[in-house]
């Protein structure tokens, strides 16, 4: 009975060296024997591998890429206009040996603090140098930044047994107190530019408004010249009318020019002309009924020196160009009021 205590002893004795002996690398891991604090093994692939019980240890460490983000930082480009930067990195372990030398106990938080201190510096000094301005930071232009800062970051952190895959800037802003100047300078630089953009306008409108002014002028002037010229013409052939009805009958024409005279001559109301007897105005008036002409009516005056002739306002002074017989014009006798009558010989 004594005996199988002890052997079960032994066995789990057994049973626990084994399993202490024993461990698994996992594939996203990388791990390192450790005896007093030396290293004594890299395990790299995985899957199960084996140790010194009690004297030695493992230590792993993530085989993957990990990220890593930064504090933001205000730097100073070339132009004196500070920005607030916050950028992160990507990394992973690529030799855990040198990396558990460079680190010692401390693992992946002291790698990350010494990573985090290496990558402000860097960031600083590459946006502060000379020829990089905040537009360049805010431009296109910053993936050719990010390319510098991770290069420098990676020499500087080549001892550490870290990979540095890429450095990105996350954030760039301005500090709070130089928003409104900023705000202000990007709306004075807007308005500049609409003002110009009306004034561009204005003067295209003017250019437009002017050509369209000419054009009518011209188009005007070429109609009412069209128009003279039209209206030259009809005056042209009515005369020529006129002349070749009129030359047909002189007698008429006289005639037909001494009624239209009279039309234009004695207009609304009473008209009073004072005329020598001789004269030439009433010529038809005087003869003694001619044919399809008038009447008048002789009479001798008093004053001897000149006839006054009143028509009333009531009767035509001539015929219209329609009518087929000559108006009748009458001479009326001394008024009630004392007035000569009109004196024909």
């Amino acid at each position: 009975m004594r005996k199988a205590y002890i052997f079960l002893g032994i066995t789990i004795v057994a049973i626990f060296i084994i399993l202490s002996s024993i461990f698994v690398v996992d594939e996203r891991e990388k791990a390192l024997v450790l005896q007093f604090g030396q290293i004594k093994a890299v395990k790299e692939e995985p899957g199960l591998s084996f140790k010194v019980p009690i004297i030695q240890e493992v230590v792993t460490y993530d085989d993957r890429i990990l990220s890593l983000d930064t504090d933001p930082i205000e730097v100073t480009p070339s132009d004196d206009r500070r920005l607030i930067v916050d950028a992160f990195a990507r990394y992973r372990i690529e030799n855990v040996e040198q990396f558990r030398r460079a680190v010692g106990v401390g693992g992946l938080r002291s790698a990350e603090e010494r990573l985090g201190r290496i990558l402000i510096a860097q960031t600083r000094e590459v946006l502060g140098s000379a020829g990089v301005t905040s537009n360049t930071i805010l431009s296109e232009d910053r993936s050719v930044l990010m390319e510098r800062i991770t290069t420098q970051a990676r020499a500087e952190s080549g001892d550490l047994g870290i990979e540095i895959i890429d450095v990105r800037l996350k954030q760039t802003a301005l500090p709070q107190q130089n928003l409104a100047a900023t705000f202000d300078r990007m709306r004075a630089e807007r308005e500049r530019e609409a003002t110009d953009e009306r004034a561009r306008g204005e003067e295209a409108a003017q250019r437009v408004r002017a050509q369209a002014d000419r054009t009518r002028v011209e188009l005007v002037s070429d109609a009412e010249r069209e128009a003279e010229i039209a209206r030259g013409e009809a005056d042209a052939e009515r005369n020529r009318v006129f002349a070749d009805a009129f030359g047909a009958d002189p007698e008429f024409f006289e005639f037909y020019r001494s009624l239209t005279a009279y039309e234009r001559a004695l207009r609304e109301g009473n008209s009073t002309l004072i005329l020598s007897p001789d004269s030439e105005f009433f010529n038809y008036l005087k003869a003694s009924n001619p044919e399809g002409g008038v009447s008048s009516e002789d009479s001798s005056g008093t004053n001897g020196g000149g006839a006054a002739a009143t028509i009333p306002s009531g009767e035509e002074s001539a015929a219209d160009e329609g009518d087929d017989t000559a108006p009748e014009v009458v001479l009326n006798g001394t008024e009630a009021d004392g007035e000569a009558a009109a004196q024909t010989n």
